[in-house]
Protein backbone atom coordinates (compact mmCIF):
# COMPACT_ATOMS: atom_id res chain seq x y z
CA UNK A 1 0.00 0.00 0.00
CA UNK A 2 1.32 3.43 -0.94
CA UNK A 3 0.58 6.75 0.70
CA UNK A 4 0.88 10.47 0.03
CA UNK A 5 1.78 11.48 3.59
CA UNK A 6 5.18 12.96 2.79
CA UNK A 7 3.91 15.01 -0.15
CA UNK A 8 0.92 16.37 1.77
CA UNK A 9 2.97 17.02 4.91
CA UNK A 10 5.53 19.03 2.96
CA UNK A 11 2.80 20.95 1.11
CA UNK A 12 1.47 22.05 4.51
CA UNK A 13 4.95 23.03 5.68
CA UNK A 14 4.98 20.44 8.46
CA UNK A 15 8.04 18.63 9.73
CA UNK A 16 7.82 14.95 10.60
CA UNK A 17 8.10 16.00 14.24
CA UNK A 18 5.15 18.37 13.87
CA UNK A 19 2.90 15.74 12.33
CA UNK A 20 3.97 13.16 14.89
CA UNK A 21 3.12 15.48 17.76
CA UNK A 22 -0.29 16.34 16.28
CA UNK A 23 -1.05 12.63 15.86
CA UNK A 24 0.31 11.53 19.22
CA UNK A 25 3.04 9.25 17.87
CA UNK A 26 6.82 9.33 17.57
CA UNK A 27 8.69 10.85 14.64
CA UNK A 28 10.00 7.35 13.91
CA UNK A 29 6.42 6.17 13.39
CA UNK A 30 5.84 8.91 10.82
CA UNK A 31 9.11 7.99 9.07
CA UNK A 32 8.11 4.31 8.95
CA UNK A 33 4.63 5.07 7.58
CA UNK A 34 5.99 7.50 4.96
CA UNK A 35 8.51 4.89 3.81
CA UNK A 36 5.89 2.12 3.60
CA UNK A 37 7.62 0.17 6.37
CA UNK A 38 4.60 0.28 8.69
CA UNK A 39 0.88 0.18 8.00
CA UNK A 40 -0.80 2.43 10.55
CA UNK A 41 -3.70 1.35 12.71
CA UNK A 42 -7.11 2.65 11.68
CA UNK A 43 -7.16 5.29 14.46
CA UNK A 44 -3.74 6.56 13.37
CA UNK A 45 -4.76 6.56 9.70
CA UNK A 46 -7.81 8.65 10.61
CA UNK A 47 -5.69 11.12 12.61
CA UNK A 48 -3.17 11.40 9.77
CA UNK A 49 -5.92 12.08 7.24
CA UNK A 50 -7.54 14.69 9.49
CA UNK A 51 -4.24 16.50 10.13
CA UNK A 52 -3.36 16.45 6.43
CA UNK A 53 -6.80 17.65 5.32
CA UNK A 54 -7.79 14.60 3.32
CA UNK A 55 -9.57 11.28 3.63
CA UNK A 56 -8.07 7.90 4.49
CA UNK A 57 -9.15 6.65 1.06
CA UNK A 58 -7.24 9.46 -0.66
CA UNK A 59 -4.24 9.24 1.65
CA UNK A 60 -3.63 5.50 1.26
CA UNK A 61 -3.92 3.62 -2.01
CA UNK A 62 -2.84 0.45 -3.72
CA UNK A 63 -0.15 0.78 -6.35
Amino acid sequence: MRNDIKRLRKALGLRQEDLAQRCGVSRQTIVAVENDKYDPTLPLALRLARELGTTVEELFHLE
